[in-house]
């Protein structure tokens, strides 16, 4: 199996020092992942899987500790919406879609969230474009999307291989809590160190 692993950072791409797959490091943001995967599957395709992978920040409610492995079930983009004066509400609301998909909701490939389970439990992880530096805005996000952990390259990684119709998924280690930012938890390295171990597992689950 062909595979591309999106990564936002160097520090991430660290985690994929020696694997049998093609790596790119896209910027941080939706745009910035957009754009390298689209790029990375023209100029080095075709490739038979996509994985967004990197460090999340762990969201109230979640039930995750930090060094933990997930897979997301579904990336869902936090922002994208409307604000009324009930609440804010994803493009559902507006009548406009955002791809082959409900709402703001971007579908892992199953089979690739079946073949990775038993290494990474899977969950819902929000793409966000604004970290949630406060217990306010960690909650809003918690609250609005259901999800456990939150980053921000996830959707649209996997958004843009869905378009190119090429199986994808989005792998996180959880490096933080979200919240106050003074009472944030934070071991980065830690996060790495339990990708780097998990990742050669999970590639061989996608073969």
């Amino acid at each position: 199996m062909r595979t591309l692993i999106v990564t936002a950072v160097e520090t991430e791409s660290e985690a994929c020092k020696g694997l049998d797959a093609h790596v790119v490091i896209s910027g941080i943001g939706r745009t910035n992942a957009a754009a390298a995967t689209t790029l990375a599957v023209v100029a080095h395709g075709p490739f038979d899987a996509v994985l967004s992978v990197g460090v999340a920040g762990s969201l109230p409610g979640g039930n995750l500790s930090i060094g933990d492995v997930v897979a997301a079930s579904a990336c869902i983009y936090a922002e994208e919406g409307i604000v009324t004066p009930s609440g804010v509400h994803d493009v559902q609301t507006l009548g406009f879609p955002l791809g082959d998909f409900e709402g703001n909701e971007v579908p892992c490939c199953p089979n690739l969230v079946r073949g990775v389970a038993e290494v990474c439990p899977a969950t819902r992880i929000a793409t966000v474009a604004t970290c949630s530096g406060t217990d306010t805005a960690a909650k809003a996000v918690a609250d609005r999307t259901g999800c456990a952990a939150e980053a921000m390259e996830g959707a649209a990684v996997v958004h843009a291989a869905r378009r190119l119709s090429i199986p994808a998924i989005e792998i996180r280690a959880i490096s933080n809590t979200t919240g106050d930012r003074g009472s944030q938890q934070w071991d980065l390295k830690g996060a790495i160190a339990m990708l780097a171990d998990a990742l050669p597992v999970i590639l061989s689950r996608l073969e």
